[in-house]
């Protein structure tokens, strides 16, 4: 089993910056790729960033240019920088990671951008 533990979720005003992270533990042998996805309610979830094993990255074009995914390696951790946050960015953000072909969810972080 993985486990994935979500922090940096909160309320910020718009223009402003959070980091998420998202550490993740257990049976972790060879991860395929990490990332964030985010849902509000009424509304499919959406990916935002997704790094893989190799380090290439994709976005979302909606957070092109916003949005950072970076992760560290030895803490087996991702992240997700966000700067110029919107108002439209606000949902519950999701941490994946996939290894071996299983992809595990994290709990979910809220994000509360107010206008």
């Amino acid at each position: 089993q993985v486990q994935l533990v979500e922090s940096g979720g909160g309320l910020v005003q718009a223009g402003g910056s959070l980091r998420l992270s998202c550490a993740a533990s257990g049976s972790i042998f060879s991860i395929d790729y990490m990332g964030w996805y985010r849902q509000v309610p009424g509304k499919e979830r959406e990916s935002v960033a997704v790094i893989r094993s190799g380090g290439s990255t994709n976005y979302a074009d909606s957070v092109k240019g916003r949005f950072t995914i970076s992760r560290d390696n030895a803490k087996i951790t991702v992240y997700l920088q966000m700067n110029s946050l919107k108002p439209e960015d606000t949902a519950v953000y999701y941490c994946t990671v996939r290894t071996l072909g299983v992809p595990y969810w994290g709990q979910g972080t809220q994000v509360a951008v107010s206008s």
